[in-house]
């Protein structure tokens, strides 16, 4: 499968994730067809253009946290993001998964 065959396929499953709800890069990356391959999805994520409709903010790690990037505020922007969708964060500004966390039916 080649990279480009890949994003297309995150993005699918990306864009299946309903508002209010948050699914984990890993739980992407099996739908996507590319089990074991977490770390894929965020790259996908990184490469969303502004402005797109992909609900890429959706998207946390398996520990119910918001995965920083090294640059801008970007972690701020999908708590923000979140957060109008009424998800909710604790204290550490952990999500909590099992109230959270997508589901789709298979």
């Amino acid at each position: 499968m080649s990279a480009s065959d890949a994003y297309r396929r995150i993005y699918a499953v990306v864009r299946r994730v309903p508002k209010g709800r948050v699914a984990t890069y890993g739980q992407v990356a099996s739908l996507a067809g590319c089990a074991g391959q977490a770390r894929l999805v965020g790259y996908a994520l990184h490469a969303v253009p502004p402005g797109s409709t992909i609900p890429w903010h959706r998207i946390i790690n398996a520990r119910g946290l918001i995965s920083l990037r090294r640059e801008g505020a970007g972690g701020i922007t999908q708590r923000i993001l979140l957060e109008r969708e009424r998800v909710r964060f604790d204290a550490a500004g952990r999500v909590d998964l099992r109230r959270y966390a997508w589901r789709p039916r298979t």
